[in-house]
């Protein structure tokens, strides 16, 4: 599936439901992760939601899901505006390489552009060297370390 010439990156719908399940447990268990039931009917329901900041996207190759993005406008100390966060960017295995990252991430851009908002930003594992090849000419990698909430000592 080296072609994408057909390729579509439009907003989630409800009918996706399923697909969308099916491509953010993959995204999940590439990161070693699963979340209950709950979480999904949640993250779906933000997603879908006009009151949310939460924004997601289905990527089609051929009429067929082939990955996804979640995104969320917040506020930011720094600026004026907000601030975008790519959350998840996922692309099944046989459309890497392919063009659906990159297409799934523009489409990301042009959100936070047509919102007024010039930064967008994510993270990723250290480990996840093929998206970091195209994060690195897309993207530029800065300095941050990320922590998070844990036992205090």
């Amino acid at each position: 599936m080296g072609d994408n010439t057909n390729l579509t990156v439009r907003s989630l719908a409800r009918a996706d439901e399923p697909q969308w399940r099916r491509l953010w447990s993959a995204y999940l268990a590439f990161y070693e992760t699963e979340v209950d039931e709950e979480v999904y009917l949640t993250t779906f329901s933000r997603l879908l939601s006009d009151e949310d900041p939460q924004f997601g996207l289905i990527a089609e190759a051929g009429g067929q899901p082939v990955g996804l993005v979640h995104f969320i406008f917040h506020r930011h100390n720094w600026k004026i505006e907000d601030v975008c966060y790519l959350q998840d960017l996922y692309a099944d295995p046989d459309v890497r390489g392919t063009g659906v990252g990159r297409a799934l991430i523009e489409a990301v851009y042009a959100a936070a552009d047509a919102n007024g908002t010039p930064t967008v930003y994510w993270l990723t594992q250290h480990f996840n060297t093929q998206a970091r090849k195209l994060y690195d000419r897309i993207g530029q990698l800065t300095p941050f370390i990320k922590y998070q909430r844990g036992e205090i000592r």
